[in-house]
């Protein structure tokens, strides 16, 4: 049965609140447990960019948002967790696109109307203090995802346009280029309808910019109490019928099942005070982000730790970017100037000795090796992790026969001798 790809990212320009979590990181950790499901996870640094110009607090920024999302559940081995400014691929494919996208489209994003909406109110010029970087937010973000061809892109409801624009950027540029063949997959944005955008403390969109958020790890438990006690509510008094269909009903409903989120209506309906729903809510808030703040705060403590597991997502990442880019540039032009047919190139890609990683129903990770012909010379011993399988992976590439001691991990296939792997191994290497 096929996967289906996943790839979300959130950007790297401030300290990830409630709003963050329930709306991008949540529905990406939950789409990563599935075993249909293959997850592309990224840190959007270079978005980050158009809207900050602060060193300190990208750094900060890339490091809080890092632990966050593996404080809150994702696991490293089963996706690929990365960061954009990691993968050089990013900005190629940028690039690319930028050549077929219409400024026309540019004109009508959300965030460039916004600006020039602003600009026109204030007498300024519609342009006063844009960007190119915002200007082409869209086309980065087509980017973003168009290179690693995810079938489902979670976001918030105001997101939406951006996923619109990538597939009509995809689908433009596979009509011009793709020959006939789908280079870019069409992708489609995944909205959970009822928590896509959590409202703040003010009623209005929880954002940074409003200064309406509720802090998810940062400053504790008394931070997320005291945010929390500063919901805008009415003056309706303890025992006065409350609207259930207020902003602090929204956020209960996003932590809640279906039977406490009716209870908690039922109750502001009979005259819950607001008081004491603030509480309740706390209460259910906390007992869910609250044993995530130790992991955090465990994580904030070793940034090499997450820098590590940065490098081998980059990695990952890259393994799969790169074909596809080698493919799109070939499409456009951009192809090397030999007298060697692509017949010959293929079969000479084809021709080279392989190792494939790969992980069993007994959720140890495996690798093999096998010759240019597909003839089996090495299985590899179960390993623990999918970190562990590729540093011998490396070893061998790097090594080569060598590594073959008493105590390597790994068994020659039957029938094969090690002068059959040493000559493999050369000509992987000289590659």
């Amino acid at each position: 049965m096929s996967s289906t790809r996943v790839l979300t990212g959130i950007t790297t320009s401030g300290t990830p609140h409630l709003g963050n979590y329930v709306g991008a990181i949540r529905p990406a950790i939950v789409a990563s447990q599935s075993q249909e499901t293959d997850c592309f996870f990224f840190m959007a640094d270079y978005h980050a960019l158009i809207k900050c110009d602060d060193p300190a607090r990208i750094e900060r920024s890339r490091l809080e948002i890092a632990a966050t999302w593996l404080a809150a559940g994702l696991d490293p081995e089963r996706v690929t967790f990365y960061r954009q400014s990691d993968v050089p691929e990013v900005t190629e494919l940028n690039w690319l696109l930028t050549c077929v996208t219409a400024k026309g489209q540019m004109n009508r994003a959300h965030a460039y109307k916004a600006s020039t909406d602003i600009n026109e109110a204030a007498g300024e010029d519609p342009d006063h203090g844009v960007t190119m970087g915002l200007f082409c937010y869209p086309i980065l973000m087509a980017a973003d995802i168009l290179l690693f061809n995810p079938h489902k892109v979670p976001v918030g409801r105001d997101q939406i346009q951006h996923i619109e624009m990538a597939r009509d950027v995809a689908a433009r540029f596979n009509h011009m280029f793709g020959a006939g063949k789908e280079l870019f997959i069409l992708p489609e944005a995944h909205i959970e309808e009822h928590v896509a955008t959590l409202p703040g403390l003010d009623g209005r969109k929880m954002s940074k910019s409003y200064d309406n958020t509720i802090p998810l790890f940062e400053g504790g438990s008394k931070a997320l109490k005291d945010a929390i006690a500063k919901i805008v509510t009415n003056s309706l008094l303890p025992g006065e019928p409350k609207d259930p269909e207020c902003h602090l009903v929204t956020i209960y409903e996003a932590f809640a099942t279906a039977e406490q989120a009716a209870k908690f209506k039922t109750d502001l309906i009979a005259g819950l005070g607001w008081g004491d729903a603030k509480k309740q809510l706390l209460e259910l808030i906390e007992s869910q982000i609250g044993p995530m703040r130790e992991r955090y705060a465990e994580l904030m403590a070793h940034p090499e730790r997450i820098e590590e597991l940065l490098q081998i997502g980059a990695a990952k990442a890259r393994a799969v970017a790169a074909p596809l880019l080698k493919e799109v540039r070939e499409a456009v032009g951009l192809r090397r100037m030999n007298a060697i047919s692509q017949a010959k190139e293929k079969a000479v890609k084809v021709a080279l000795p392989m190792f494939k990683q790969f992980r069993l129903a007994d959720g140890q990770f495996y690798f093999n090796f096998s010759d240019a012909t597909g003839r089996l010379l090495l299985e590899s011993q179960g390993f623990a992790s999918g970190k562990d399988a590729g540093q011998w992976v490396g070893k061998l590439k790097k090594e080569g026969i060598a590594a073959l001691d008493a105590d390597a991990p790994v068994k020659l296939a039957d029938g094969i001798v090690t002068d059959d792997v040493a000559v493999a191994l050369d000509a992987l290497s000289a590659v």
